[in-house]
């Protein structure tokens, strides 16, 4: 095998696929634009922002994201507990990358909806 046919094989050592696939699922890439927006939220405020997530798909998305150091949890001493999810410093150096792709992702929306109507036919 090439060298270049190498770097792309080895999915598990390639930053590229491992990062991407890691934030790149269905509700990361959205978590982590409503804490940019909203800087501090709770579990449940996150969960009514982004109406179409369930509870569970909420909670392994913020544990995926906490584990990859791009959202802190805190959890406050209280009775009843209160846990409090913002971005991390590496979170946040990701954000102007995210909303460079959702202005790309507005801009382009259209003509791909009509590719994609074009590609069916």
């Amino acid at each position: 095998m090439e060298n270049s046919e190498k770097k792309f094989a080895d999915s598990e050592n390639c930053p590229v696929r491992n990062v991407l696939d890691r934030f790149g699922d269905k509700w990361s890439t959205l978590v982590l634009l409503v804490l940019d927006d909203t800087k501090v939220l709770r579990f449940n405020e996150i969960y009514k922002m982004i109406d179409t997530i369930s509870q569970k798909m909420l909670a392994v998305t913020l544990k995926s994201l906490e584990a990859d150091g791009l959202v802190l949890r805190t959890q406050y001493p209280e009775i009843p507990p209160r846990v409090e999810y913002t971005l991390s410093e590496r979170g946040a150096s990701l954000i102007p990358h995210i909303k460079s792709l959702v202005q790309w992702a507005n801009a382009n929306f259209e003509a791909i909806t009509q590719s994609r109507a074009a590609y069916k036919n």
